[in-house]
């Protein structure tokens, strides 16, 4: 009898070890839970990053506006002159305060898309570019073109800092022309470099950032530039992706531990792919390739064993979150597994992803999200790291 009972208890053991396994697939990755950063049905909130603090903070910076089909209008749209950045909070990356804080509210319009970093010393870096709304026409008779939707036209990039860890910010300081940019801004002047992706810190001090031009009408291409003074200045240093046909925008980079600059990239006009660049010279020449998989915008973390975590929205159905974990130098793109983390989007209208480590086996992905085309709201998913096979 207690022969069976121990040969059952055996078979319950080997039971309970296979469905775990099996729910943590091949890819190393399970997801513990899903939860909401920051809802308001007032208002249209997407586009998030994330940083761990120096005190082991949270932040979660993301773009606010009105929304607008409460005010009349039959959908919103990415542009809005009142749409502003703002944060929340949280210690442990699963209650979050209540209340957003405004980040920085532009003075000539709405702002987009903040991109967080944090350097080694404490300094706190947001990346993001504006919007403002003109008369119709300012559009038809400038002498250069502008980049507008409708009535809003493109203000370009800027850079915000902290040196107090978020408390207060100093800018905006303006990145430089990225010398292709066919654009303008309101005032007639070169639109300043921008970009939707993760900047870097590499091991030389650099701040890398991959920022995207017009170089034709209709199409965009990626361009590196770098920072030497915690993103005061920037310099512009090389093509990163350009295509006669393919755009490339929306490209977050990382240092890998060799040293190779890598670049993960959206596209447009190539079937959705999701796109790789590479630099083994330090950023002076890139080559890039597709990664074989669709998904946008990519962001990639290191992981504790210096694996890199990317994440990516999946804008088709069944709409939703996925990921994929690649080796230490991103050269397995193409064999790693991808994970899904949700399927149940209402719609194409979500992503964004960007992640964070908790703690040495938890990882926060936040991103935005609608369930049935309903409020637009910040999301996150806590996800299980399991450990590298063979080691």
């Amino acid at each position: 009898m207690r022969q069976n009972c121990r040969r059952l208890s055996a078979t319950l053991f080997c039971c309970l070890l296979l469905t775990a396994v099996s729910a943590q697939g091949n890819s190393g990755l399970r997801k513990v839970k899903d939860v909401i950063v920051y809802r308001d049905t007032l208002f249209y909130n997407a586009f998030p990053s994330v940083i761990k603090k120096k005190g082991g903070e949270l932040l979660v910076a993301f773009r606010q506006a009105p929304d607008r089909r409460l005010l009349g209008a039959s959908h919103n749209m990415h542009v809005d002159h009142n749409s502003y950045l703002v944060t929340v909070n949280s210690n442990d990356g699963e209650t979050w305060t209540k209340n957003s804080q405004i980040l920085y509210a532009h003075a000539f319009g709405g702002s987009q898309d903040p991109c967080l970093l944090q350097l080694k010393d404490g300094t706190l870096l947001c990346a993001s570019y504006g919007w403002t709304t003109v008369d119709k026409s300012l559009i038809d008779k400038s002498p250069k073109p502008l980049f507008h939707t409708n009535e809003f036209v493109f203000l370009g990039g800027y850079m915000l800092r902290s040196t107090d860890q978020g408390k207060s910010w100093n800018g905006p300081y303006y990145p430089p022309h990225i010398p292709d940019e066919r654009h303008v801004g309101p005032y007639g002047e070169g639109i300043s470099a921008y970009n939707r992706g993760a900047m870097f810190e590499a091991k030389d001090g650099r701040i890398l950032w991959v920022a995207v031009a017009h170089d034709s009408i209709g199409k965009t291409s990626n361009y590196l530039l770098t920072s030497r003074d915690k993103g005061l200045t920037w310099e512009y240093i090389s093509i990163v992706a350009k295509d006669e046909r393919i755009s490339f925008n929306e490209t977050s980079v990382y240092e890998t531990p060799k040293g190779d600059i890598v670049a993960f990239m959206r596209t447009a006009n190539f079937g959705d792919q999701a796109c790789i660049a590479r630099s083994t010279d330090g950023g002076k020449t890139f080559s890039w390739q597709s990664m074989g998989f669709k998904g946008h915008p990519c962001h990639a973390l290191r992981l504790p064993d210096d694996r890199v975590l990317l994440v990516y929205g999946y804008r088709h159905k069944p709409y939703g979150i996925r990921a994929r974990i690649l080796n230490a130098e991103c050269t397995d793109f193409d064999t790693a597994e991808e994970f899904v983390i949700r399927n149940d989007g209402g719609n194409g209208d979500i992503g964004y992803p960007w992640s964070v480590q908790l703690d040495e086996q938890r990882v926060l992905v936040v991103y935005y999200y609608n369930k049935d085309n309903g409020t637009r709201f910040i999301a996150g998913s806590v996800l299980e790291i399991g450990s590298q096979k063979g080691k």
